[in-house]
């Protein structure tokens, strides 16, 4: 998200995405990041949602390690996820006089090496908080915030999992990247129906499919598949519930440039072409900010602020794209970018790169595999909205 952040790579997920520089509640209140550098690391609590942001230091009684995960909830405090010889530990941090204020929540034991565990994004409400944990051949569901007794196991995944995608506004539906058979797929783990698993993306039969955001409102998802060019995984949308099939856009494959996708506009029920979905494009040239709609045929590039915790922002339902940053002369800063207005396409075929031309005496090189509708996985057609 930016083109001249000051701030150290945020690392990458087990996916091979890159990590947001800070963790944002759903409702944009609350932000939560690990500050400070080498081993003068601390959870930090930004406000957002009041006439300036500033942040406020949670430091506890030694400096964190720097894989400790933080996340804000829905009511200011934050949850932090610690980990110690195989245990990982969870307690719930918040500002108390001068110093910071602890409520240990209890800890999943993963005696077993092969396993990581990691925090899911902010749930809608901000009163819970989970997280999964992948074994070797299983991945678990637990609800490590929020509950009643301590950490909670809701259900336990087949295959390996990855990413993390919320569907809906009460943080039941919850969308995994599944591995099985060297293959990737997305699924719906029901977390009110004991962790029922149902297909969501299932674009060919050999294809690595991933859903990368989606919004609840309008429908709108946008994903990562290698279906249109096996090997290369390309930018994708679609709608839950739709009968059209997913769409690969030319312009979001920017050559010799990462581009991945942090937050979809909200607020545009029924119109999820219209959505401005926000991209981290990283380069030779730097990290910036891509803007794209699904109803337009490129993509807007803005520079970021400088500090930027890259990848990380938020949208208004006005279509004004708020990015979190810091620096030495504004430490806790909130950019607001606005985009061009929407320019709806012509109608008509997606334009596509030529071909490259190919000697008489050969075929033409077989067409893409045609994705599959969305509504024909059993979840897209029991939820549309």
């Amino acid at each position: 998200m930016t083109a001249c952040a000051i701030e150290p790579s945020a690392g990458h997920g087990n996916d091979g995405t890159p990590r947001a520089g800070c963790a944002i509640t759903a409702d944009g209140a609350y932000a939560a990041r690990l500050a400070g550098r080498g081993e003068a690391r601390y959870p930090e609590r930004w406000t957002l949602d009041g006439p300036e942001p500033y942040a406020v230091p949670l430091p506890g009684n030694q400096p964190e390690e720097a894989d400790t995960e933080v996340q804000p909830m829905g009511d200011g405090r934050v949850l932090i996820h610690r980990r110690a010889a195989g245990r990982h530990v969870f307690t719930l941090l918040y500002p108390t006089g001068p110093g910071t204020g602890e409520l240990p929540l209890g800890a999943v034991e993963c005696p077993d090496g092969g396993t990581r565990l990691k925090l899911l994004p902010p749930a809608p409400g901000g009163e819970r908080a989970y997280a999964v944990a992948v074994g070797p051949r299983s991945t678990d569901v637990w609800l490590v915030a929020g509950g009643d007794f301590g950490p909670e196991h809701l259900a336990e995944v087949p295959g390996r999992c990855s990413g993390g995608v919320w569907l809906d506004r009460t943080a039941r539906l919850l969308a995994l990247d599944r591995e099985v058979g060297g293959r990737t797929k997305t699924v719906v783990v029901d977390l009110e129906r004991g962790g029922e698993v149902s297909p969501l993306l299932q674009i060919a039969a050999g294809s690595d499919d991933r859903l990368l955001l989606a919004d609840p409102e309008s429908g709108l998802l946008v994903i990562r598949s290698d279906a249109p060019s096996p090997g290369e995984g390309q930018l994708g949308w679609g709608v839950l519930g739709s009968t059209l099939p997913v769409r690969f856009p030319e312009c979001l494959r920017l050559p010799d440039c990462a581009v991945t996708p942090f937050a979809i506009q909200p607020g545009q029920t029924l119109t999820p072409e219209r959505c401005a979905v926000a991209l981290r494009v990283e380069g030779a040239l730097g990290r910036w900010v891509g803007v794209w709609r699904p109803a337009e045929r490129q993509v807007h590039h803005l520079p970021a602020p400088d500090g930027w915790l890259a990848g990380a922002g938020l949208w208004t339902a006005q279509g004004v794209l708020r990015l979190p940053y810091a620096t030495a002369e504004t430490p806790c800063g909130v950019a607001a970018l606005t985009p061009p207005p929407l320019v709806e396409a012509a109608p008509g075929p997606e334009p596509r790169e030529p071909l490259a031309e190919q000697p008489a005496s050969e075929p033409p090189p077989p067409a893409a595999p045609r994705p599959v509708p969305l509504q024909q996985a059993p979840l897209g057609r029991r939820v549309t909205n």
